[in-house]
């Protein structure tokens, strides 16, 4: 059987409603709709290394807001939406009436009667970027209820305040190819480790993704960080519910080395204390410049406490037959490379480089997935029919 009706016979198996319906969090998402969105993705993949073009739209927006820096997620969304058939463009709110007061309710409408899907990443304030999202799509509901949108544009999470779900499901992706299937992750160790920045405010969103996520198909995952450095308490809980669904497994650690030892995969990533960007936010609403000066210089030397917390040699030679694959949502705080003193070693990311690489790659054809889903009923029917009258995506090659 080939790899296309092998996958679209995945895609055709699988119940989902995913229809009209935003991507928000991975937990709001049935397992059956999340290896629909990997299956999707990994034909999308396919289609564009064989140069066959999966432009299904004609004419019609993509729109970004990032509230936050962005190279990856970025450049994924865009170039995602740009292999469907759409253009992007990216919503300045400096240049917009956002400046001027101009509400949620009303921007989301004027920004939405040419627009296809509206790619979000706010995770700047803690309790407020997912809020934001959800509110545009409600009054997305409401301008489309009312007919004053043709059409009522999906919406996806490119990364929240609680999850980074194009993320988190890239990442999948690259550990179901890697290992060769879903099934395959059961009773693997995945240690999501914090690490040591020479920055603060680094958001919660990954680690608490991939807890999320991670726990939901048997894997063994280890979540390890310094006393003090916790994530949201609910999606300690979500993770450890789905582990508990899946017969999986979901510990908390504080050593590194506990974490490493005989772990499958490592993901050493830094995030900011739960409680500090509790606090951040709060400085952040009342531009209390002043006030986040202060907090960060606090941070900084409370992270400088745990220099120790490097992905280095040593620590990999703990994991499984020493060797376990190194994962970061990049780019990574690399020792004596882009930083002094970093979330790993030199050694250790050269020599894992090439696959970092690759997981990234995924992310655009993840995006290109929660996308076609969003707007296709018939997501199976929709690729058999690009491939059997498949068209060059560029001519010459």
């Amino acid at each position: 059987m080939s790899f296309y009706k092998r996958e679209i016979n995945d895609v055709k198996s699988l119940e989902t409603q995913m229809h009209g319906k935003d991507f928000l969090l991975t937990w709001d998402k049935t397992d059956q709709e999340l290896r629909a969105t990997l299956a999707v993705a990994n034909i999308l993949k396919k289609m564009h290394s064989d140069n066959i073009s999966a432009k299904l739209f004609n004419s019609g927006l993509a729109l970004s807001i990032f509230r936050d820096q962005s190279t990856r997620t970025r450049y994924s969304f865009a170039s995602a939406t740009n292999f469907l058939g759409l253009t992007v463009s990216d919503l300045d709110e400096g240049k917009s009436q956002i400046a001027h007061g101009e509400t949620v309710r009303e921007t989301a409408n004027m920004i939405s009667f040419l627009t296809e899907i509206i790619g979000i990443r706010d995770d700047m304030y803690l309790g407020a970027g997912n809020s934001y999202m959800q509110e545009v799509g409600r009054a997305l509901d409401d301008g489309f209820e009312r007919g004053l949108l043709n059409q009522r544009p999906g919406v996806i999470n490119l990364q929240c305040d609680i999850d980074h779900p194009t993320q988190s499901m890239a990442d999948l992706l690259h550990l179901k190819n890697h290992f060769g299937s879903l099934e395959a992750l059961k009773g693997k160790k995945i240690a999501m480790t914090w690490a040591y920045s020479p920055s603060y405010g680094k958001p919660l969103s990954v680690p608490q993704g991939i807890i999320g996520l991670m726990t939901r198909f048997g894997m063994n995952v280890v979540l390890a960080h310094p006393p003090g450095y916790n994530l949201m308490p609910e999606c300690i809980d979500i993770a450890r519910n789905n582990a508990q669904k899946s017969q999986g497994a979901f510990m908390e650690a504080h050593s590194m080395e506990e974490a490493f030892e005989g772990a499958d995969i490592v993901y050493p990533k830094s995030w900011a204390p739960f409680d500090i960007m509790k606090q951040r936010t709060e400085l952040l609403k009342a531009k209390d410049g002043e006030g986040l000066k202060n907090l960060e210089k606090k941070c900084l030397e409370q992270n400088a406490a745990y220099q120790n917390w490097e992905c280095d040699r040593k620590k990999m030679n703990l994991t499984k037959d020493k060797k376990a694959l190194y994962m970061h949502c990049l780019p990574a705080d690399i020792s004596g490379v882009s930083c002094k003193a970093g979330e790993v070693s030199a050694e250790v990311f050269e020599a894992s480089r090439e696959d970092t690489y690759r997981e990234a790659g995924y992310k655009p054809f993840i995006i290109a997935s929660m996308i076609l889903l969003n707007r296709f009923a018939n997501p199976s029917e929709i690729l058999e029919n690009l491939l059997k009258n498949a068209q060059k995506r560029v001519e010459g090659i």
